[in-house]
């Protein structure tokens, strides 16, 4: 997956195609010292929502290439700032 922090994108394959997301968060953690993307392709799931995508790229690699968030404690940490950020939104 390619990444742009500087122009808040990030090109993923999906359905055989190449789409732009755009980033809409970020956040580091120094416990697993990576940097975690949240980006929507604005597609809406089956739910209604808008679909939003999670991925890490390493801190300590400057090359480092976005990777999918599979751990049991990442996601829950993910959840976590998600569960943060909507509380912010709407207070």
């Amino acid at each position: 997956m390619g990444f742009d922090i500087d122009n808040e994108k990030i090109q993923i394959e999906k359905d055989g195609k190449l789409i732009d997301c755009d980033i809409l968060f970020t956040f580091h953690s120094e416990d697993t010292m990576k940097a975690y993307f949240g980006y929507t392709d604005h597609s809406f799931g089956k739910n209604g929502r808008q679909n939003i995508y999670i991925s890490a790229a390493s801190l300590l690699d400057p090359k480092a290439e976005l990777e999918n968030v599979t751990d049991p404690a990442e996601l829950a940490m993910v959840h976590d700032v998600l569960q943060q950020i909507d509380k912010e939104a709407n207070s």
